[in-house]
């Protein structure tokens, strides 16, 4: 099931009330309203196959900030550290992901803990004994630990498509030392080409080659940080975003907003938001582009990849075309969006992609916030995660 931009008043209707909580909390045996706490990236990701994904200064508090104060103002009970976090400042308005913040979390009452912070299986989410006596009764807002540490290895994903077929992807090499490097170097016929990090964050060691010399030593600086380097044909048509929304209780399927269009990109490539805030580079597909059956061909390949390796959280899946006027591509697919939203002071420009794609289906973002938290499932049912390869 997708969504296209001239069916959004009709889903608009059905969808923008706030949704599943009575059902949700029934099934967790809560008769209250949801209690959230939010939980930032306090820990260090692991090494894992070598690669320490990079962690966010900050780790997503501001976003953290933003879901938990506009949770509260459409009330929604936030659950915070502290009894009055500052509205213009991001500390102090969610819990750290240690055992012992989610363990404070939960002692203050949380029945719902948004995992705003980067997942993996050694995570306490997964991994915490403590924490077990709440599997069954605490939900829990985000991507199952085991599904983030397999499939933010863009390698892994990517390869595990390209085998199963019926996904349009780039060309791509992968290099792990200089000889391997040597063999993309004598494969790669045409130039530009995007060398970048397989566990990456935003734009970080993304970069246009533009010839075999820049190519090799881009390489050669990430294989320093990291033992696998992913090299992609470039691809220089229109670039866009497409989120897609896992299951709830009010809709079985997943479902695919509206096409975000990315433009002014810095040397070939969009910008890390934190650097320039993407309300100011992009926008929604009109009704009028919507009519391209290329936007509608790679949204249901957006939807079956959620599908397929069952997202229990919003995915966000970058495309582009192969040149003007070409078929989409899938380039990055992202397990955890950004989430960062207006709302309090100073944060008027910080709608994330997500939020913008949201807008066209009449949903402020206090209303996709809502969406997002109906999607909230058992802690136990979060740990219990099989991958599907």
């Amino acid at each position: 099931m997708f969504l296209s931009t001239a069916s959004v008043p009709r889903v608009a209707s059905r969808l923008s009330r706030p949704i599943g909580f009575g059902e949700s909390l029934r099934r967790a045996n809560h008769t209250q309203s949801p209690r959230v706490a939010v939980l930032f990236q306090a820990i260090d990701p692991p090494i894992i196959g070598g690669v320490r994904k990079p962690r966010k200064p900050g780790g997503y508090q501001d976003s953290g900030a933003d879901i938990a104060y506009t949770l509260q103002s459409k009330g929604i009970r936030s659950i915070t550290p502290k009894p009055s976090p500052q509205l213009e400042v991001d500390q102090g308005w969610c819990f750290a992901d240690t055992e012992e913040g989610i363990e404070s979390a939960l002692s203050k009452g949380a029945t719902h803990l948004w995992a705003n912070t980067i997942l993996f299986n050694a995570h306490p989410l997964q991994s915490s004994q403590k924490l077990s006596r709440h599997a069954s009764e605490v939900y829990v807002v985000g991507q199952p630990p085991a599904l983030v540490e397999n499939f933010d290895d863009k390698a892994y994903l990517n390869g595990k498509l390209g085998q199963l077929g019926g996904f349009t992807l780039p060309k791509s090499w992968l290099a792990s030392d200089t000889a391997t490097l040597e063999n993309c170097l004598s494969s790669i016929s045409r130039y530009p080409v995007v060398g970048k990090p397989v566990r990456g964050r935003g734009s970080h060691g993304v970069k246009v080659c533009h010839d075999p010399v820049g190519l090799k030593d881009h390489v050669q600086k990430l294989l320093q940080e990291s033992p696998l380097v992913m090299i992609e044909e470039y691809l220089p048509g229109e670039e866009a975003t497409i989120t897609v929304m896992p299951p709830s209780p009010e809709v079985s399927e997943y479902w695919s907003m509206p096409p975000v269009a990315r433009f002014n990109h810095a040397d070939g490539i969009a910008p890390y938001n934190g650097v320039v805030a993407v309300s100011s580079n992009s926008r929604v597909v009109t009704e009028s582009e919507m009519k391209d059956p290329a936007y509608h061909k790679i949204m249901d390949e957006c939807v079956r990849v959620a599908k397929l390796i069952k997202a229990t959280a919003p995915i966000r899946v970058d495309v582009r075309r192969f040149c003007e006027g070409s078929e989409f591509a899938l380039f990055d697919i992202n397990m955890k969006p950004n989430m960062t939203g207006p709302g309090r002071p100073g944060r008027e420009s910080q709608a994330s992609l997500t939020a913008i794609a949201a807008a066209a289906l009449g949903w402020d973002y206090g209303t996709l916030l809502k969406q997002i938290l109906a999607t909230a499932q058992p802690l136990a049912s979060f740990r219990s995660y099989r991958s599907p390869f």
